[in-house]
């Protein structure tokens, strides 16, 4: 199969190396500026490399293709597109190419669930029953195994705390996903089919009913717990859930490429999604016509996102592109504004962008939780390049973002290879922006 190494305008494949006269952007008054690479500090011949490296993978066939986007001080500074959005059709990747950014959803519904504590309709310890009574009576599991069997089975223990909005928001309420390990807890998600409800009510009503895996705020543990979230956004503000992303934060920052559902005039821009074969091939991801159907086929089948197949996931519904994830970012590297638009006060910020954990357990060497995002205590505990303090989150299909405050520095990757597990694309696209700080 014949494929295009790397793709954009001239312009585009001029940015590593000359100055821009011209933003090549979304399209929108507030996108940042884009300026020459050494004008924010950084070496246009060592961005080169991320080209290098991205255009070796896609001659390779391990990515049909990718963009990367890096701002620094409020400038994009590098916007690159390579290879494929859509091998098949020959389909060239585009910076406005429209990714499923899955598990990114994630701050952005983090956002959403902070504006509500602003406004002063929760505290951070309250318990998540009081707004949702489903979980009033939380049971944890005990794995155990039959004498007589062998097989493993299930006991339960009151839960000794209730869960808190925290907890959901730290992933420390106990709740796992049901698709990614084996306990008996895991097994019951996939016997109620968790994440296939039609709407967010059934969800956490389905959800509540099965015992939690860990006791609440012993160990950080990621889960659906951003789902549940979506749903107290939607009981403490009166409005469905998608709507009020729509209200106070899409149409604010200009995020008009983002949503759950893409619509039809917008299908060409929406990228293909792939999955790597046991044989190591890149191969398209079936589409399934049902959320049930996508459950029971995930990894292997998803939805089309091009019509409403269930509920609005906050831990991983949303379609996007790096414009309009930029301007996320932007928000909360501004301390919360953007474009002189308000979402979220500048203490709020620093409180979503700190740790959260403590000694809870969980995490890797070096890293901590915040409210929505993981958070860089130490880099060289951790082994990653980067800064005390920054925060940031990827996507089940491998896209990737970081925020550095110390460094005044966005990345933000796009691919769609599902599952990513094990696949080193995003930590190559960031130590590549890394290592072209020259200043």
């Amino acid at each position: 199969m014949k494929r295009l190494l790397l793709t954009g305008s001239a312009l585009l494949l001029a940015l590593s190396v000359f100055p821009i006269l011209s933003p090549v952007t979304g399209g929108y008054v507030s996108d940042p500026a884009v300026v020459a690479p050494e004008a924010v500090g950084l070496s246009p011949g060592r961005l080169a490399n991320i080209g290098s490296v991205m255009n070796r993978h896609i001659s390779e066939k391990r990515i049909p293709g990718a963009s990367g986007l890096i701002a620094r001080r409020g400038k994009i500074a590098y916007q690159e597109s390579y290879g494929m959005a859509d091998a098949e059709a020959g389909k060239p990747m585009r910076m406005d190419t429209i990714h499923r950014i899955y598990s990114m959803t994630k701050p952005i519904t983090s956002v959403a669930v902070m504006m509500l504590y602003e406004e002063g309709r929760f505290q951070l310890n309250d318990p998540v029953a009081k707004y949702l009574p489903e979980f009033s009576k939380m049971q944890v599991a005990i794995e155990e195994k039959d004498p007589q069997s062998g097989q493993s089975v299930m006991k339960t223990v009151p839960a000794k705390r209730p869960i808190t909005i925290r907890d959901l928001l730290r992933h420390t309420a106990g709740l796992t996903y049901g698709v990614f390990g084996d306990t008996v807890v895991d097994r019951e998600y996939r016997k109620a089919r968790i994440l296939g409800q039609l709407n967010l009510a059934d969800f956490v009503a389905d959800l509540a009913a099965i015992p939690l895996q860990y006791e609440p705020g012993t160990r950080w543990h990621y889960s659906v717990s951003v789902d549940v979230l979506g749903r107290l956004v939607e009981v403490l503000s009166g409005k469905p859930f998608d709507q009020f992303l729509q209200e106070r934060i899409f149409t604010p920052l200009e995020m008009h490429d983002t949503g759950f559902v893409v619509p039809a005039a917008k299908k060409d821009r929406l990228a293909k999604l792939y999955t790597i074969t046991k044989e190591g091939k890149l191969q398209p991801i079936t589409v399934c016509s049902t959320r049930q159907e996508c459950y029971e086929g995930f990894p292997n089948a998803v939805p089309s996102f091009l019509e409403s197949t269930g509920m609005l996931s906050g831990g991983g519904g949303l379609t996007s592109t790096a414009y309009d994830y930029l301007r996320f970012c932007h928000m909360l590297l501004n301390q919360g504004q953007y474009e002189g638009k308000r979402l979220l006060g500048r203490k709020t910020v620093q409180l979503m962008s700190s740790d959260n954990l403590g000694m809870i357990p969980g995490m890797g060497p070096g890293m901590g939780f915040g409210l929505g995002f993981a958070v860089s205590k130490a880099p060289g505990e951790a082994g990653m390049m980067g800064s005390p303090g920054e925060y940031n989150w990827g996507g089940a299909a491998g896209t990737r973002f970081w925020i550095d405050p110390q460094e005044e520095l966005i990345g933000i990757f796009m691919i769609q290879i599902l599952p990513h597990t094990g696949l080193e694309f995003g930590s190559e696209f960031r130590v590549l922006t890394y290592q072209a700080i020259a200043d």
